[in-house]
């Protein structure tokens, strides 16, 4: 018998056809299509409306943002390249999470520096190790990058743990990248809370990347943002290079930035309730579920749409590393994960926790009957 491909590899929350945006979100785009002014050519850094909006959007307590203090750009992916190539010269360095999103080292290289990583422990829910972080700053480290929550952990950082980070940037004299697109998108407020890095940095300045693509479940969209957290006005130069290479691709979609003073202001908090209640409960079937096969385990999610998941490899025929357990699951169960390898992360897989629970269900079902075929 064939079976149907279950995908649980794809971070695009609306792959699975269960989670679509809200109406009043559709509604703001087909209103800003039906005008004509948004027909041409923005700004390259964004339309001012849209950029005061975010700046509106986005809190830092420590200094008050301004339409001025943000960049558009196209999708979050063109944020991370826009501000790692404002920080970074060839030759330079650049410090990664392991696990992390593969698109920094992509981009880092492209540019021609170097990608140095520091270790998140697994079994500190992905906490980063201090003091291995610490010791690979040197001379040509030009950035920190701090993702949270993350991909592909589904982990969030306690405010302290992102005090500790500053604090190792601060005595470096290294600024921040904050890769917060999964903003706000925490399970439990009691538990986990989420911070932004710029609200804890007074002296570190940040460029935090973000956008509309997670929590808006519209990725497609391709509309991301740079927020400059400038302190002392150590990034003069700094936005001179990301306004000149907004220039690359002559900005972003007009009119999906026309979108964002409705959008970010008044989009239902019922929409993004209802999203998160989605994806903790998916999360939470996971863990119990996965966390009762013998020779897997997984961290408590924290937030986002992943879960990582450790193999035990001695427990199973045949698997030697987790490139051989993702291309054994998905030839004999058809179910599809991304092995660890793609984020630096020997003998994990990522699972994306947003499809439906019926669709959950059978896939954890399918994960059992293999691991139980391949023990030893």
């Amino acid at each position: 018998e064939t079976k149907n491909v279950i995908q649980m590899d794809i971070g695009d929350p609306t792959k699975y056809g269960n989670m679509d945006t809200d109406p009043f979100v559709q509604r703001t785009l087909a209103e800003a299509a039906a005008t004509i002014s948004h027909n041409g050519y923005q700004h390259s850094c964004g339309n001012p409306e849209a950029r005061a909006a975010i700046a509106e959007y986005v809190p830092d307590p420590i200094q008050s943002l301004t339409a001025d203090d943000v960049v558009i750009t196209s999708g979050c992916s063109g944020a991370l390249d826009i501000a790692l190539n404002a920080l970074l010269n060839p030759g330079d360095n650049v410090l990664l999470p392991t696990p992390g999103f593969s698109l920094y080292v992509t981009i880092t290289e492209s540019i021609g520096a170097t990608p140095r990583f520091y270790n998140l422990a697994a079994d500190r829910n992905w906490e980063c190790d201090l003091e291995q972080l610490d010791s690979l700053f040197d001379d040509r480290t030009k950035a920190v990058l701090i993702n949270n929550p993350s991909n592909p952990c589904g982990s969030v950082f306690r405010k302290d743990h992102i005090r500790d980070i500053v604090a190792l940037c601060e005595k470096h004299r290294v600024p921040i990248i904050a890769d917060e697109i999964y903003a706000d998108m925490v399970f439990d407020n009691d538990k986990f809370t989420f911070h932004r890095v710029a609200s804890l940095s007074p002296v570190v300045p940040v460029l935090s990347v973000g956008g509309i693509a997670k929590r808006f479940l519209v990725p497609g969209w391709r509309l991301g943002w740079i927020t400059v957290h400038d302190r002392n006005g150590l990034f003069k130069e700094i936005r001179i290079a990301l306004q000149n290479l907004s220039t690359l691709i002559l900005g972003a979609n007009a009119v999906t930035q026309a979108t964002l003073p409705a959008l970010l202001k008044d989009t239902p908090k019922e929409f993004f309730d209802n999203t998160m209640t989605t994806l903790r409960e998916n999360s939470e079937f996971l863990y119990q579920r996965i966390n009762k096969i013998d020779g897997l385990q997984c961290a408590v999610p924290q937030g986002a749409m992943y879960m990582m998941v450790g193999i035990d490899v001695s427990k199973f025929q045949g698997i030697e590393d987790d490139v051989d357990f993702f291309a054994a699951l998905i030839e004999e169960e058809a179910v599809s994960v991304l092995p660890g390898e793609v984020f630096r992360m020997k003998n994990f897989v990522r699972l994306v926790t947003c499809p439906s629970r019926e669709v959950l269900e059978e896939a954890v079902f399918r994960l059992e009957e293999f691991c139980k075929r391949r023990r030893q």
